[in-house]
């Protein structure tokens, strides 16, 4: 079959594109965090990393992957409302695990969060999203994404507001997704999704269905469990290494 062919696929079948870049995503994800435990929990010299430029570039690349992707797969998802909590009760378990543990500041509003509230305010606004033109939605999503991606980077005299994008001053997190400016680019994912279906009526090119990445597919079918458990394992490794223990 050639590339430039499509390929309808039966609903229960995957998109290897989609785990590969997941995967890929995550292996990405695994080494920032690992680079970020070395040079700020145990005391490693990584001068390229802590270069807030790099830093922010590496974050960004993984971050915004991940929330596209996420709302891409609302297109595919039988049950939005149920990944929804899926994606809070991960979040909750991240906060706790977090809390307890007190070797850096406690996740609060972090992705998972993110992406809990996103896919259920997208389940929410469905219909109304729905009559919004998919290239007018993805343009005025990434337009809005880049209008407010500073609002989270003031601090603001007000309480309760932090998982919305207004953060007290008070308010700390290792690692802070809050709906502005984040569900713009989860919105953006769904736009897409929309969009290239209008594109491709005969299905998802062949390129896209036959992206096959064995070590990557895996790993992005695994995304959600690798990510709720490489942290503690990078923890361990380190105080292994270091003496820590």
């Amino acid at each position: 079959m050639s590339v430039s062919q499509t390929t309808t696929m039966p609903r229960h079948e995957r998109i290897a594109f989609f785990d590969s870049l997941r995967g890929f995503t995550i292996l990405s994800m695994i080494g920032f965090h690992a680079s970020y435990d070395a040079a700020y929990l145990y005391g490693f010299s990584l001068p390229w990393f802590t270069d807030p430029l790099i830093q922010s570039i590496w974050r960004g690349s993984i971050s915004w992957v991940f929330l596209l992707l996420a709302g891409w797969m609302t297109t595919f998802s039988r049950n939005n409302l149920k990944r929804g909590c899926v994606y809070a009760a991960a979040a909750f378990v991240v906060f706790i695990a977090t809390s307890i543990a007190g070797v850096d500041t406690a996740v609060t509003f972090g992705i998972l969060f993110c992406m809990a509230a996103s896919t259920l305010l997208a389940a929410a606004l469905k219909a109304v999203l729905e009559h919004i033109p998919s290239p007018a939605g993805l343009i005025g999503a990434l337009a809005l994404f880049a209008l407010t991606y500073t609002v989270p980077q003031t601090r603001y005299a007000v309480s309760g507001l932090s998982w919305l994008g207004f953060p007290s001053p008070t308010f700390t997190s290792g690692d802070y997704y809050p709906l502005i400016p984040f569900f713009f680019m989860y919105a953006a994912g769904i736009f897409s999704a929309r969009w290239f279906s209008e594109r491709h009526t005969a299905g998802y090119p062949a390129w896209m269905v036959n992206a096959h990445v064995p070590v990557l597919e895996q790993v992005g079918k695994l995304s959600l469990p690798i990510y709720l458990i490489h942290q503690p394992v990078l923890i361990v490794l380190f105080s292994v290494v270091t003496g820590a223990w």
